[in-house]
């Protein structure tokens, strides 16, 4: 049963899985919603098989679902599509995390969705949104902290890049992901639109700048973050690294195995990689279907192109510091326009008449 709170009778239904939607999710359950979680069948959400593991239950899975129902529907079947539009029907907002394009192939687009449910608001938290050259890129946690700039800026001089020890990049896009489906469903009371939000976790990296199971690994020139964060991914990692035999050595085979003998996967991923420059292994694994990234500092971050196609790097006009740069909004909603520019942050009492004329004083 959901616990009250100012979310109460408000009906989710969450398609993501892994971390960033489900903490989402999370938080939408703490504050009174009910969460009915759609799975796929058999496996379910992948951080099932995510340890620790306490009487052979996932702990780290139980951190991020708990408070929410469970149904697993085969959105291929007609059966589980029949089931899963029942639930469409009663939900007020849809959450997922997929890759762009995923649900369209599903038939359960946004676009498709507006047109069967008027009223239900969609929110996608992806790697990179649904925007821009790099939307269809796969993305964990370890890549956006490394692409968008806060390994750059964290850890001590001259010791290695660390990444955040919380998975900063998730836990933002969930968190950016739920402060904007609360302001969908609330524009939804006052006027009846439901709205797509659209959050990215690159761009919660940048808006985060203020003032996987590789760690990051050298190559010749540059850092590059690896996430093959499943067994599929893994297996794709190393025929990419023209080392097949990594998959198949029983060292390796599972996330278990590998956090296990991480040192000694290490040294036989490093070993290709000290081979060829970074652009070279990043052009190879991303035609591999393998997420990865590099290590930017703070001026690499905003200069990537997918900061410019999402409108990440705003301006304000100050008549006293001259034009500013500054960090855009992450939380990307279809019927609000997103502009350019933004008003100049107020003087100390500047809009005190305004403000006093207002209450009648």
């Amino acid at each position: 049963m959901a616990q009250r709170g100012p979310l109460s009778g408000i009906i989710i239904i969450d398609l993501s899985r892994i971390l960033a939607g489900p903490y989402c999710t999370l938080l939408l359950a703490e504050l009174g919603a009910r969460v009915i979680k759609v799975e796929p069948p058999q496996q379910g959400d992948d951080a099932r098989q995510y340890g620790p593991f306490k009487n052979g239950k996932s702990a780290y899975f139980a951190s991020v679902n708990r408070g929410k129902e469970s149904i697993a529907l085969d959105l291929k079947s007609p059966a589980g599509r029949d089931i899963f539009e029942r639930l469409l029907d009663k939900a007020d907002a849809l959450v997922e995390n997929f890759r762009p394009g995923t649900m369209e192939k599903l038939g359960y687009g946004w676009e498709k969705l507006h047109q069967s449910y008027p009223r239900l608001v969609y929110a996608a938290a992806s790697g990179f949104g649904h925007s821009g050259p790099y939307s269809h890129y796969p993305a964990y946690d370890m890549v956006v902290q490394g692409l968008g700039g806060i390994m750059s800026i964290t850890g001590h001089p001259g010791m290695p890049l660390t990444r955040v020890g919380t998975s900063v990049g998730d836990l933002a896009g969930g968190l950016y992901t739920a402060v904007a489906l609360n302001a969908a469903l609330l524009h939804r009371e006052w006027t009846g639109e439901a709205t797509k939000v659209d959050v990215a976790l690159f761009d919660c990296q940048l808006a985060l700048l203020e003032n996987a199971i590789m760690r990051y690994t050298t190559t010749r020139d540059g850092n590059i973050i690896i996430a093959a964060g499943n067994d599929g991914l893994f297996v794709k990692l190393a025929h990419a690294l023209d080392r097949a035999d990594l998959a198949e050595n029983p060292l390796f085979k599972t996330n278990a195995l590998r956090n296990e003998h991480q040192e000694a996967l290490r040294a036989e991923i490093e070993s290709v990689l000290r081979g060829k420059e970074t652009n070279h292994w990043i052009a190879v694994l991303e035609a591999a279907g393998v997420p990865c990234g590099p290590v930017n500092n703070i001026a690499q971050a905003l200069a990537h192109p997918q900061t410019a196609a999402r409108n990440m790097l705003i301006s304000v006009d100050d008549p006293v510091t001259g034009p500013l740069e500054l960090a855009g909004n992450p939380m990307k909603l279809s019927s609000f326009v997103d502009p350019p520019t933004r008003p100049q942050a107020p003087d100390l009492d500047a809009d005190r008449d305004h403000i006093l004329r207002e209450l009648g004083l």
